[in-house]
């Protein structure tokens, strides 16, 4: 997260951001819940334009 969108906004980002692949939760709730780091990063992938270097 913090090389795909700078250290201070992905914090924010993780926080703030609601995605529908995680079920209308963010990044932090998902991983809060027990969610694998590497699940939540694919759904990121799914609404982010992530680099294929970092996916």
């Amino acid at each position: 997260m913090r090389e795909h969108f700078g250290d201070p906004y992905a914090e924010s980002w993780a926080r703030d951001y609601v995605l529908a692949p995680l079920g209308g939760r963010t990044v932090t709730q998902a991983l809060a819940d027990g969610e694998s780091a590497k699940s939540v990063w694919r759904a990121v992938c799914q609404v982010e334009e992530v680099s294929p270097r970092l996916r």
